[in-house]
């Protein structure tokens, strides 16, 4: 169900709107790139840099002709030196700049945690609040196809643990725009998550430039028995058995928080309330997931109306496997989610 309730505020010469219908749509990657395009063309401070963003695919086609419009001082490729390019952005934005810094994948984001979590993230801070860092880091998580242990991790849990960083993770073509727009125009580094499987999904974007509220969740699907609370690319997994367990009798509420740090802990303390239940699916492995903290919020807050213990469903805690067939058993699916939303409401 999509959220159809419009909220429109003024925010220098655009709006921040929260509605979902329409009938313009687009694939994930294109809301990005006009985003990226719409931003480039109406403040001269954004730049964008990364490893291939000038080359013919443009990372995953995101990038692809932004070079030609805005010239190579504006957007260029970089060498394969991904801590010294993040302090390289993280200057730039302390300078007045607002970068945008593209890590094509999230495993390679590791090299580069010096300049985020001891700089980047910290220097406003350090600096009572007179040094802003507007930076954005964009990085792409998760299973490609066959792309194995180096290549396919989502570790946004990991970096929930970082103070000073904000980390969106959108689902959708609309939020992946909004997300983004807003990610430019703050004064905070935020990490910008896309599962690369959403990439070519489609959905309602407005045309026109519009940011999301950075830390507001929302309702996808209303429900009375058990609260999903869907992570990125788990919000398509989870809405397919919300469709499945209403075949079943069992009403699920599913919700995308968008925003994993600062979270939206009134929305899930809400929807928990009413239906007592809740399951988390996640991309990443179980252990010190975004799972396990958005369980945690609940443990912590909303223990007295849950009416049985919080469900997990995410990765193993082991190195993701190449082979297709290991593949398959490795990623959860919306069958995962199906049966533990079963035995959370029927055992």
């Amino acid at each position: 169900m999509p959220w159809t309730t419009v909220q429109v505020e003024k925010l220098g010469n655009f709006f921040i709107t929260g509605d979902h219908t329409g009938d313009r749509v687009l694939t994930y990657r294109d809301a990005l790139h006009e985003a990226l395009d719409q931003f480039l063309a109406r403040d001269p401070r954004v730049f964008i840099m990364g490893e291939g963003v000038d080359d013919v695919a443009g990372v995953f086609g995101t990038t692809k002709g932004l070079k030609e419009k805005y010239g190579a001082n504006r957007v260029f490729d970089t060498p394969i030196a991904e801590n010294s390019m993040t302090g390289i952005a993280a200057g730039a934005a302390m300078a007045g700049l607002r970068p945008v810094l593209i890590h094509a994948r999230m495993d390679f984001l590791l090299l580069s945690l010096d300049q985020l979590v001891n700089h980047a993230s910290k220097w406003c801070y350090m600096f009572g609040g007179k040094v802003p860092v507007p930076m954005v880091v964009r990085t792409i998580s998760a299973r490609g196809w066959g792309s194995g242990a180096q290549h396919s991790q989502c570790i946004q849990g990991m970096l929930m643990n970082v103070p000073g960083l904000k980390i969106v993770a959108p689902a959708t073509p609309y939020d992946a725009k909004g997300l983004m727009i807003s990610a430019i125009i703050d004064n905070n580094p935020v990490l910008f998550v896309e599962h690369r499987w959403l990439h070519k999904t489609t959905g309602y974007v407005p045309e026109e430039v519009y940011s999301i509220p950075i830390g507001k969740g929302m309702i996808h699907r209303k429900g009375e028995d058990i609260t999903i609370v869907a992570v990125s690319y788990m919000l398509v997994e989870a809405l397919k058995a919300a469709e499945k367990l209403r075949e079943e009798g069992i009403s699920a509420e599913v919700i995308d928080p968008r925003t994993l740090k600062p979270f939206d802990e009134k929305l899930l303390l809400e929807s928990v309330g009413k239906t007592g239940r809740l399951l988390v699916a996640d991309t990443g492995c179980k252990t010190g997931s975004v799972a396990s903290e958005i369980a945690a919020i609940a443990a912590e807050k909303a223990f007295h109306v849950l009416r049985k213990p919080v469900r997990r469903v995410c990765c193993p805690d082991t190195p993701t496997p190449t082979s297709d067939v290991l593949e398959k058993a490795f990623y959860p699916t919306a069958d995962d989610i199906f049966a533990e939303a079963v035995k959370l409401v029927k055992e």
